[in-house]
């Protein structure tokens, strides 16, 4: 009787623990866009974030101090914002700098699913602390439509002679409208 009474109560255990933690596994897998405080697809979302990057630049000395740079960074962007978009994304960054004509990059933010934001990147200026702008031209998956803008300043943190470079994003803010996404396009994670 005892061994039977005790079997019965680890099952009952079992079982509360199961439906105890049944919600917070549920909550685990909802996309952004079934959080608290997310807004609808097409709405507007207000973000503002870290982001750090490190890279390789080849610079070209020119007449008169003017100098020519292309460069490639990679790196880690973490959105904060009851609203934002999506939460981490790993962000790689291609682009051209020039010290009179300003910077023209390109930019690719993957977030934990695979979905792609893709961005365009401008500023008059080139060089740290320099404002520059980007706005959102698509994207995949969850992603697909997305509009939007945002603006930051680099702070360069590593210059080195050989060309490494390394460094993160002051002031970080803009919006995202999302689309509806493709339903017949699988998140790039999931593609067959």
């Amino acid at each position: 009787m005892r061994l039977r009474c005790r079997s019965s109560i680890i099952r009952l255990c079992r079982t509360t623990a199961f439906l105890a933690v049944l919600p917070l596994l549920a909550a685990c897998d909802r996309s952004a866009t079934e959080l608290p405080g997310a807004v609808e697809s097409g709405e507007r979302r207000a973000f503002v974030g870290n982001w750090s990057a490190t890279g390789t630049r080849e610079t070209l000395s020119l007449e008169s101090g003017r100098w020519a740079a292309i460069f490639r960074l990679s790196g880690s962007l973490l959105l904060t914002g009851e609203q934002r978009p999506g939460l981490g994304f790993r962000s790689e960054i291609i682009g051209f700098s020039d010290s009179r004509t300003g910077v023209q990059a390109r930019c690719v933010w993957t977030d934990e699913r695979g979905d792609e934001v893709f961005s365009e990147l401008t500023g008059k200026e080139a060089g740290p602390g320099k404002p520059i702008e980007g706005r959102f031209i698509g994207g995949t998956g969850r992603y697909a439509g997305v509009t939007g803008e945002y603006s930051f300043e680099w702070q360069r943190l590593v210059d080195s002679d050989d060309g490494k470079v390394s460094g993160r994003v002051v002031g970080l803010k803009g919006w995202a409208r999302l689309g509806s996404p493709d339903p017949g396009q699988p998140p790039k994670g999931d593609q067959r």
